[in-house]
């Protein structure tokens, strides 16, 4: 496959982008059937943080960042930078100096499904970075890739200008063609979950408003009043 550098993509209307703001990672995820969600083992280098934006996807062979350098030039204020890497090799891919050119266009923050150097920095400056490890490990940079062609990350395609959330329970994807239907599917689950507090606020408990006592059954669980009882099975 010829590598490239795609220079303009289509991004989501900013509406989409300010009404994913006030979501999370988990709601979405389940408002999409469980679907979208990024491999565990993305650790946020800044905490207590929710990243939304459209991704601008780069792949690189591993140990190499070469294309993160070219991804630089083509992106755009509120663009979140998703990096992948052919092969295994977790390096330190990006640092300081690449995210101080970030931030001087914009981009909200990166994913990476590799490693970064410059925690400290990063942190100091307040930069959204969510990576597989932190490493001093050093790169090449003289091997092409591919900048917004489509990507697999955390075991999750990513198309140039799908919109990204992360936070502390981890990244989850949603396909630009499905931002409405998934928005709306947040909604409702926030509707129900309200309703499942307010019973348990008033004293329910799970096991009954969600039906769970026949599923027990289903499955031999006995209820016991004390270990005398128990020890008689």
């Amino acid at each position: 496959m010829e590598k490239y550098v795609l220079k303009n993509i289509k991004r989501p209307n900013q509406k989409f982008i300010e009404a994913f703001e006030q979501l999370d990672v988990s709601t979405v995820y389940e408002a999409q059937g469980k679907l979208g969600l990024m491999e565990t083992g993305f650790i946020p280098v800044i905490q207590e943080t929710l990243l939304v934006g459209p991704a601008v996807t780069v792949t690189c062979p591993a140990g190499d960042n070469l294309m993160i350098h070219a991804a630089v030039e083509v992106c755009k204020p509120g663009d979140v930078l998703v990096i992948t890497t052919i092969g295994e090799f977790e390096a330190g891919m990006i640092g300081e100096l690449i995210v101080t050119a970030l931030i001087k266009k914009g981009v909200k923050g990166v994913i990476i499904d590799s490693g970064i150097r410059d925690a400290i920095q990063l942190r100091d400056m307040n930069f959204p970075v969510w990576c597989r490890a932190i490493t001093s490990r050093g790169t090449t940079k003289n091997r092409g890739g591919w900048v917004n062609a489509p990507a697999a990350c955390g075991g999750v395609s990513v198309h140039p200008g799908d919109l990204i959330l992360a936070d502390d329970d981890g990244v989850v994807v949603v396909k630009q063609e499905d931002l409405e239907q998934t928005l709306e599917a947040s909604y409702k689950r926030l509707e129900k979950e309200q309703k499942t507090k307010e019973k348990i606020a008033n004293g329910q408990i799970s096991v009954d408003f969600y039906n769970l006592r026949p599923v027990l059954e289903n499955e031999g669980v006995r209820y016991c009043e004390t270990e005398e009882e128990l020890l008689k099975y």
